[in-house]
């Protein structure tokens, strides 16, 4: 019977670093990407709702238009979006490729994404809250932050792991593009060396960072969740 346990020592420590540096990497990208997408992400959801018909600004030409942008944005392929932000990428970080060159087309793709899940989180808020807002006198911005975002958070954390993982699967495209953390190990060192093994083990930690993100984004919701 093969030593699996003795294997896998000895995998993880020639290999150990390589894959610590990879996962930090990898949740640098994530995280800064999604928290930059998050800010931008919910001001452009609150200007949606504010200006659709029947809200509290209606805006139907800005509210199209916005919604035309969004659209567009989410169906642009992350690869050929990625290739196109080569010349923005390098103009902001001062180069395309790296870590850091791999937040910028990570964030621009997620912006309308997280846009309209937002916006689909606001519409779950009962109109009844809504009008009680304004029966007290709230403004609009009192609306937006202590109606819209306090009653629609559950579901906003829910749209943030979504977010969170969809772009953990964009980050490994992006490491085969020479953007660093586990897609460039899988790549680099699996793929082109024929290392099978870095590549299984690549998918693994993919899969754990996954469950960890899912696990973390539903224990959260449900606490604060007051329905």
């Amino acid at each position: 019977m093969p030593d699996v346990f003795g294997w896998l020592q000895a995998f993880f420590a020639k290999n150990g670093d390589l894959f610590l540096d990879a996962t930090v990497d990898t949740l640098i990208i994530v995280s800064v990407s999604t928290l930059i997408s998050y800010v931008f992400g919910i001001f452009i959801a609150m200007i949606s709702k504010v200006t659709e018909p029947g809200s509290l600004h209606p805006l139907p030409l800005i509210n199209a238009i916005l919604g035309w942008i969004i659209n567009m944005g989410r169906s642009i392929p992350y690869v050929i979006l990625m290739v196109a932000l080569i010349p923005l990428t390098r103009l902001i970080v001062g180069t395309g490729i790296g870590v850091a060159a791999a937040i910028v087309p990570l964030t621009i793709a997620a912006i309308p994404f997280v846009a309209r899940m937002v916006e689909n989180s606001f519409s779950e808020v009962s109109p009844g809250r809504i009008e009680a807002g304004k029966a007290f006198g709230a403004s609009t911005i009192q609306i937006l932050l202590k109606v819209y975002i306090a009653e629609s958070l559950p579901s906003i954390i829910r749209g943030a792991a979504i977010t969170y993982i969809t772009l953990i699967g964009y980050s490994a495209i992006a490491g085969a593009f020479g953007a660093g953390g586990l897609g460039d190990v899988a790549v680099r060192f699996g793929y082109h060396r024929y290392q099978t093994e870095i590549m299984i083990a690549t998918v693994i930690i993919l899969i754990i960072l996954v469950q960890i993100v899912q696990s973390l984004s539903d224990l959260i919701a449900r606490r604060l969740d007051k329905r």
